[in-house]
């Protein structure tokens, strides 16, 4: 039986699905499957991963039904002990799983392991994550606070994590009522922390691929199934940290939700604790849609000149 589980949901990936397995073949740590779930694919992305030959790698077919259903399918069929993700259009550099395996050896007290990683946005752009509270680099350890160290960036990133078979076993897997991305690991790694150290491993070995042609529209929120965060009600009432990520998330959400004219931007603004929004954020969320949709696509230019803007802190 192998080690490390990989599970890659693909869908439509024809023009990063070969760099992406690539890299996960070109690891030091071998004793690992890589499972495929092609999440019902209209392009040519099964063809790039038939073209690859390697006993490593598990490839199943599906019908289309998100990447939450598409990952859990995988996890189903995953022979390892410890289960790593990797999306279909991120890359890992060699020593990925090492360092995950590295870190499940050495802190098997916990239930969610990260390592560090880098946000590409093009090969003149990147941006290596800030998290709050930590040593600098280099360190591994466990984190003191998850949802404080997470809130200027998450610590926890759906092709830099690993959690082990067992702890997915007690917490259950992907929401799968979560759809086009719209907070499914946010919400399992939330399910973890609150009963599990978390450990992190600040060396980077991965990429997330946050490219212009990877990118949600704004008319793709309506259609969009938000994780509600409201399920977590109970618990952050006694957590200041954990309330603190949360209305981070529903403000994120919110803007989303305003910017395409969504109904449910009052759901999410209404449970947000003022003393959690700064006055940035609080402005925004106050401005009419015609002027919010202007400062978006002024954001969006000011992105492609390297220049980058938040919204939330």
């Amino acid at each position: 039986m192998p080690k490390i589980s990989v599970i890659i949901p693909l869908f439509n990936k024809e023009r990063h699905i070969r760099k992406t397995l690539e890299s996960a073949l070109a690891q030091t740590f071998d004793d690992f499957e890589l499972l495929v779930v092609n999440d019902g694919s209209t392009d040519e992305s099964e063809s790039e991963v038939l073209s690859l030959d390697d006993f490593r790698i598990r490839y199943f077919k599906t019908q289309n039904r998100g990447v939450s259903a598409a990952r859990n399918f995988g996890i189903s069929r995953a022979k390892g002990e410890l289960i790593a993700f990797l999306d279909a259009d991120d890359w890992w550099k060699p020593q990925h799983l090492q360092q995950l395996f590295d870190l499940y050896r050495d802190f098997g007290q916990a239930g969610l392991y990260c390592v560090n990683y880098v946000r590409f946005y093009s090969e003149t752009r990147n941006r290596v994550p800030e998290f709050i509270g930590l040593p600098k680099f280099p360190w591994r350890g466990i984190v003191p606070d998850f949802f404080h160290s997470s809130y200027l960036d998450r610590i926890a990133w759906t092709s830099a994590v690993a959690v082990a078979k067992k702890v997915l076993d007690e917490v259950g897997n992907f929401d799968e009522n979560i759809t086009l991305g719209a907070g499914e690991d946010l919400d399992l790694w939330i399910r973890i922390a609150l009963k599990h150290p978390v450990a992190f491993d600040s060396g980077i070995s991965a990429f997330h691929n946050l490219s212009a042609d990877n990118r949600m529209s704004l008319t793709q929120t309506k259609n969009r199934a938000f994780a509600l965060l409201d399920k977590f009600s109970s618990e952050e009432k006694n957590n200041k940290s954990l309330k603190r990520f949360l209305d981070l998330y529903r403000s994120e959400f919110a803007l989303k939700m305003k910017l395409a004219g969504d109904k449910r931007f009052d759901f999410y603004r209404r449970a947000i604790a003022p003393e959690n929004l700064s006055a940035k954020t609080k402005l925004l969320l106050a401005s009419p849609t015609f002027a919010l949709r202007s400062l978006y696509r002024f954001k969006k230019f000011l992105e492609s000149k390297n220049v980058e803007v938040s919204a939330y802190h």
